[in-house]
């Protein structure tokens, strides 16, 4: 009898295997992320449409993105991660899979920026944070990490696969192959990840024999999402945190993310060349999120923030400079540099979310992510826009590394003199098996 609870002890537990569906998940739904920057000129070079206009199809998509994720977050408590997860694959694949029949810019609009925009909204780091809460209370900031870094890993994968697809079989290969990679992960999520460790008879890693769980209220999602951010948006931290993080967004996924290919071709590089350096700060961006993950479990989140973002805006107003025909030292530099504060930013978020607003953790973050894309969007089509009339992107650079010193104060501000969302009221967790909670 003793060597049969010793050995369920040891056994792993069922929190890793719904981490590792979700890690594939999100890879499976990155290849979306990672193909407007390869696809820009392509589709200037055969529809003649201005950057301006492409970059308005990847504003839209990144606004919904944003926008959908609290809602996101709130139906995955009603409906399941399950079905959410599932459903938002699908609508990647088919967004993608339209884009080849599209003969006019607003088909661009539609497919890259409102069916990828909310499919690729309704699984982005809310799922993560939904999935950290539910399964984990020990690990939980390098499990945050990790998830966060799986968009890091998709883009890894998918964009020098994409340049080259673009460059030889044309783009509407490379369309095809995301939309099947976000549907080829459906099956895998609907039989193997599962809600909540309730579900199948255990308590969440980590937490003790008997803990108490405290679970979502009922009512709508979309009312729950709504009073959470009424709720939220009463303290001053929460418009810290959605300052800064509008911040970040539109000094990586807006800027970055969609303009540095084209800006590097428009110094002479290939866009294989420039896809393979945007491909090479998603493998430092990795080691960089799982770090921060690390840390978040130990040192102040806000201070973490506050040096991720000036070191951030130091890197990006030093970047016009380092563009050349060729990859030169001091680009991989600022690349090495760069990747490893990408979204190094995610966990001391989360952990800031979690420690002020308590149950309601996912859901202020989803509504905090919203601003990040908020901010995303508006880069991307204030770049796209900059570069249409001065030729350059010089400008963008400059805004975004200044922009980033407000954030870094900011954020070191989140938390002071503000109050927190009352707990809600809890209620008993289902009753766990003996070997609930072990690693």
């Amino acid at each position: 009898m003793t060597l049969t609870m010793d050995a369920k002890r040891r056994r792993l537990h069922r929190a890793w295997l719904v981490a590792g569906v979700a890690f594939v998940a999100i890879v499976g739904a990155a290849g979306f992320r990672a193909t407007p920057g390869v696809l820009i000129t392509p589709l200037e070079d055969e529809f003649g449409w201005t950057r301006g206009t492409i970059s308005l199809a990847v504003s839209v998509n990144l606004t919904l993105y944003g926008l959908t994720a609290p809602f996101a977050a709130a139906l995955m408590d009603r409906l399941g991660m399950r079905r959410v997860v599932a459903s938002a694959l699908a609508l990647v694949a088919l967004g993608s899979g339209l884009t080849v029949f599209m003969t006019a810019s607003w088909q661009l609009v539609a497919c890259w920026g409102v069916l990828v925009g909310l499919g690729t909204g309704s699984m982005a780091l809310v799922f993560v944070a939904t999935v950290t809460d539910r399964w984990f209370v020990r690990h939980r900031g390098v499990v945050t990490g990790v998830l966060t870094a799986a968009g890091a890993t998709g883009q890894l994968v998918f964009l020098p696969v994409l340049a080259w697809l673009a460059e030889g079989p044309g783009w509407r290969t490379a369309a095809l192959i995301v939309s099947g990679a976000a549907l080829a992960v459906v099956p895998l999520v609907w039989f193997l990840l599962r809600d909540r460790p309730e579900d199948v008879g255990l308590i969440a890693l980590g937490a003790e024999p008997g803990a108490v769980r405290v679970d979502a209220p009922g009512g709508g999602a979309a009312l729950r999402a709504l009073t959470v951010l009424r709720s939220s948006a009463r303290t001053r931290s929460f418009w810290y945190l959605a300052g800064g993080f509008a911040i970040c967004g539109a000094s990586t996924n807006g800027l970055v993310g969609t303009h540095f290919i084209p800006a590097a071709h428009d110094h002479g590089m290939q866009e294989t060349t420039a896809a393979g350096l945007l491909a090479l700060i998603g493998i430092f961006d990795i080691a960089g999120t799982v770090f921060s993950g690390w840390l978040s479990d130990r040192v102040d989140p806000r201070i973490l923030l506050g040096a991720y973002y000036a070191l951030r805006g130091a890197s990006l107003l030093i970047l016009p400079s380092l563009f050349a025909a060729t990859t030169q030292p001091s680009m991989l530099i600022f690349i090495i540099f760069y990747g490893l504060d990408w979204v190094a930013t995610v966990p001391p978020t989360v952990a800031l979310c979690r420690k002020i607003y308590g149950p309601d953790g996912a859901v202020a973050f989803g509504w905090v992510f919203a601003s990040h894309q908020v901010g995303a969007a508006v880069a991307a089509i204030a770049a796209g826009v900059t570069r249409d009339h001065l030729g350059h992107y010089d400008a963008a650079w400059y805004g975004a590394g200044i922009l980033c010193a407000f954030a870094a104060i900011m954020s070191v501000l989140v938390g002071r003199g503000a109050a927190t969302s009352p707990p809600r009221e809890r209620t008993p967790a289902r009753p766990a098996t003996v070997d609930a909670g072990r690693a």
